[in-house]
């Protein structure tokens, strides 16, 4: 993490935006509000004022910082990336979870590689017919933290078909015997040094993960920025990755403001998806309890439709992800410091 400084060269915190910004009689409400940036790219920056700091610090494996914002309320930062903001995660979350759980017949089992912030096993704990949803996370501390700072979720952390485990994914689901019906990728983003980017791989994908999938199980997994200018980053080289191991793949994006980029996700399975925007949202109602905020049936197929950029790219997207071609997006994690 940056230091408390007024203007920034890496992600940080800071008394002030500018000076211009102090001197601006319009904004001296924010005059002594503290601010955190986002380094996106070099030379783009994401900055928003805050309440307070609630928890910043280093675990063995990401920097970890939790901060009530004013726009956006509680956010999850890990290395240096925005995770998840409290006004909108529900829009991320019911994206990443729903779709696949909606087209797949009879989901009973789920498996979710990270999640350690607990909503993505909140979405999936609403399907009726969930009977286990086991949790991965490898970082004790953003789950002890979550819990107890991100309110919403205290009832999912306590919910009796919730299996929380603190491991890595690749280990736990290396060492059990059981199959799933789905398989949820809620990782932080790639980056260099980060925890994450093995469980991108090609390798990771056919040898480990898809042998835990029941016979229809279907994998979703977040893919990072699918913005105009940014999916090039890794979007469509965990899309064609996949593309490698599963007989069928799709992707669909969101716009996600906190994010302040449009989202990414890819679904595959070997079996085909075939629901359309009337039989998804009957879905929904039978098997959902409470009310969605953000998908229904039409949203999620125009989510599925790329723009012309955009489906150039994945199609003559060559790359596949391994750990020694492996792709980053902007930014580094605790191993590559040190």
């Amino acid at each position: 993490m940056g230091e408390a400084v007024e203007f920034f060269h890496a992600n940080g915190y800071a008394n002030g935006f500018s000076k211009n910004c102090e001197e601006d009689n319009q904004l001296d409400n924010l005059h002594n509000c503290s601010w955190y940036e986002e380094l996106i790219d070099d030379d783009l920056k994401w900055s928003f004022a805050l309440n307070r700091v609630l928890h910043k610090g280093t675990s063995e494996y990401q920097d970890i910082a939790l901060l009530d914002t004013k726009r956006f309320g509680k956010v999850l930062v890990i290395d240096g990336k925005m995770q998840s903001a409290e006004v909108d995660e529900f829009i991320y979350h019911e994206c990443l979870i729903h779709p696949a759980l909606l087209c797949h017949p009879d989901p009973r089992t789920v498996f979710i590689m990270g999640g350690g912030e607990g909503s993505a096993a909140r979405e999936a704990l609403k399907h009726k017919s969930m009977e286990k949803v086991v949790m991965c996370d490898i970082d004790q501390e953003v789950v002890n933290f979550c819990r107890r700072y991100l309110t919403v979720n205290q009832e999912t952390f306590c919910h009796k078909k919730l299996n929380l485990v603190i491991n890595d994914a690749k280990a736990e689901l290396e060492k059990r015997n059981e199959k799933f019906d789905i398989i949820v990728g809620d990782l932080a983003d790639p980056v260099e040094g980060g925890p994450c980017y093995q469980l991108y791989t090609n390798s990771f994908y056919e040898k480990i993960l898809k042998p835990k999938l029941n016979d229809n199980g279907i994998f979703v997994t977040q893919a990072g920025p699918a913005g105009i200018f940014t999916h090039k980053e890794v979007f469509t080289s965990i899309y064609n990755t996949i593309k490698q191991v599963f007989k069928y793949v799709m992707v669909y994006t969101a716009h996600v403001p906190s994010f302040a980029d449009t989202w990414g996700w890819v679904m595959a399975s070997d079996q085909p998806f075939s629901i359309n925007a009337e039989d998804m949202d009957k879905r929904i109602d039978a098997r959902i309890d409470g009310e969605l905020l953000y998908l229904n049936g039409a949203s999620f197929l125009s989510s599925a439709t790329m723009n012309k950029t955009v489906s150039l790219s994945l199609l003559n997207e060559m790359h596949i992800y391994t750990e020694e071609s492996a792709r980053f997006i902007h930014g580094h994690g605790v191993a590559y410091r040190h």
